[in-house]
């Protein structure tokens, strides 16, 4: 049995100042803490946006303690951008990245997530198994079939992770019909590392807190990898069937209470 902090809550954000502190956070992370940046981010008020925002929602963890006139309050974070919203802004925020031909023509419900982060005070504890939880309540509620997003490493020297990037192609490639690929232009090759030179023991230490999270739920990385300069990070393409999650696996991650 999971303890939770009776203090945090998680939701949709309901209001300006919900949005608002989401991107508070989003700055902190991914602006003051990685070294990234991008053509909205307002470093005056310190909030990180960019323009796939006003067709988004944002699913918040809520620390009912801290300061909401300071949009304190929001302790971690996941932007949810589905089919509707992204045909009004003209794409998903990952075909810059990745050609999602193949996830588009499925004619399944596809979620696209991003701008995933947690207060560095909240990445110890049961705070990430909540987002999930949250996400896993949507996805119920919305009958929504195909997760997918980029998740990253630090830094944008591929090199460093050349021994995780080759686990990851060569135990986790996505299947056929849903394997998305990183634009010709930017494409990195992700296995350089020969198979029987490569541990899972020695990589999945390492490996970051969110990808590791994808693959326990059964998820899987499309082929390449891509460097993204202006968030300072290398990214791999992260995709999810829902209709085929683990029922044991599944169970865990609606174990928790929230309203979405």
């Amino acid at each position: 049995m999971i303890a939770f902090d009776t203090n945090l809550e998680i939701r949709l954000a309901s209001d300006t100042r919900d949005n608002r502190a989401a991107c508070r956070l989003r700055y902190q992370v991914f602006v003051e803490e990685l070294g990234g940046d991008g053509h909205l981010v307002d470093h005056v008020n310190r909030l990180e946006s960019d323009r796939f925002d006003p067709y988004a929602q944002q699913l918040i963890l809520v620390d009912n303690r801290r300061d909401v006139d300071n949009l304190d309050h929001v302790v971690g974070v996941y932007r949810m951008l589905d089919g509707e919203g992204a045909k009004r802004a003209g794409q998903f925020y990952s075909d810059t990245e990745y050609d999602l031909t193949v996830l588009k023509d499925s004619g399944r419900r596809l979620l696209e997530l991003g701008r995933s982060c947690l207060h560095p005070d909240y990445r110890k504890g049961t705070a990430l198994f909540m987002l999930w939880n949250g996400l896993s309540e949507y996805i119920r509620r919305h009958d929504i079939e195909v997760l997918f997003c980029v998740a990253s490493f630090f830094g944008t020297d591929a090199s460093v992770y050349a021994t995780h990037l080759s686990y990851l192609a060569q135990n986790h490639m996505t299947p056929p019909e849903l394997l998305v690929t990183a634009r010709p232009k930017s494409y990195l090759p992700m296995d350089p590392v020969p198979a029987d030179a490569v541990s899972r023991a020695v990589v999945m230490p390492t490996m970051p807190p969110l990808i590791k999270a994808y693959l326990r739920i059964g998820g899987f990385v499309g082929d390449g990898a891509y460097v993204d300069k202006t968030f300072n990070t290398t990214d791999v393409c992260m995709v999810l069937d829902a209709t085929r999650m683990n029922p044991r696996t599944r169970a865990l991650y609606d174990t928790a209470g929230g309203t979405v």
